[in-house]
């Protein structure tokens, strides 16, 4: 495993409060970065009207219905952006309450049809909760061990769209030569080694060793792998650095590419890292797609 070719790694986000009995409510994670974010704390117009509101205060009930609603959504993005690849590929959103247990896809569903009651809980174990089998053996390997190391992180998203493939084909970093791409700048990694499909709990756990605190590791080979302090964030995170890494192979294909220098990158990328505004951008494709697939929500 290597790290991005950037000079050093993002401060780790210190590890959220994971108890055994989830408490009477329920509000969104937030790391350091985010606490002096003007907006942490508020919530996006799709969501809560005019603003600045406060995000809602939700109970345990509430949380995981929507978790479960906004899963449902990145699934049929994923399938509308064209970032689905057949049946390969996972996001999972942890349990509010069982907070070793994550909610993911049947395996057999194209990204398209997913909707909230076809959703599966999975153990710690890789035992089916609630939901009709078959599990995707890879997404429980993979996303088991980020959750279980990561316990800031509420969602994780991985498939095999064709830009972050090919980048990862290429086993390259994503390098500073956007503002939007700013937004992984010293805050991903390599995975540097592939294993074929990752059946085996020892190669997940690798996985989220490699990534350790950051928001994004390009599995060499493989694909793009992203995780967030929400649902929404992993999700556009992905789609994210998706874009970004069709912007560096287009550029890199048209002529030289031309890097910022690492001050401004640093101190542009400070400026984009929170998974805030990805939680906000998320909320405006979440509205386009619940009014074109209302049935997501069943």
């Amino acid at each position: 495993m290597t790290l991005s070719t950037h000079d050093t790694p993002a401060p780790a986000i210190p590890p959220a409060p994971t108890p055994d009995v989830a408490p009477a409510t329920v509000a969104p994670a937030t790391s350091d970065g985010e606490r002096t974010s003007p907006w942490a704390g508020l919530v996006a117009p799709a969501e809560g009207g005019q603003w600045p509101r406060p995000v809602p205060v939700r109970t345990v009930e509430e949380e995981r219905l929507h978790r479960k609603r906004k899963l449902a959504a990145a699934y049929r993005l994923f399938a509308k952006l064209g970032i689905a690849e057949g049946l390969a590929g996972h996001i999972s959103a942890r349990d509010p309450e069982l907070t070793d247990h994550f909610w993911v896809n049947r395996l057999g569903l194209d990204f398209g049809r997913i909707k909230v009651s076809n959703l599966l809980l999975v153990d710690d174990k890789g035992e089916i909760v609630e939901g009709k089998p078959p599990l995707n053996r890879a997404a429980f390997t993979i996303h088991s061990q980020i959750h279980a190391a990561r316990p800031d992180v509420v969602g994780a998203a991985h498939t095999h769209a064709l830009y972050g493939r090919a980048l990862a084909a290429i086993g390259e970093p994503l390098h500073p030569i956007s503002q939007d791409s700013l937004a992984f700048y010293e805050d991903h990694v390599i995975f540097d080694e592939y294993n074929g499909v990752v059946l085996d709990e020892e190669e997940g756990r690798k996985i989220a060793a490699a990534l350790g605190p950051h928001k994004l590791a390009i599995l060499r080979n493989h694909g793009l792998l992203t995780v967030g302090t929400s649902v929404e964030a992993a999700a556009y995170w992905y789609i994210a650095a998706e874009r970004a890494a069709r912007t560096q192979l287009v550029a890199a294909a048209a002529g030289t590419l031309r890097l910022l220098d690492h001050e401004i990158a640093s101190a542009t990328a400070s400026q984009a890292r929170g998974d805030e505004g990805a939680r906000w951008s998320f909320e405006a494709l979440y509205e386009i797609i619940v009014e074109e697939q209302p049935d997501l929500l069943d």
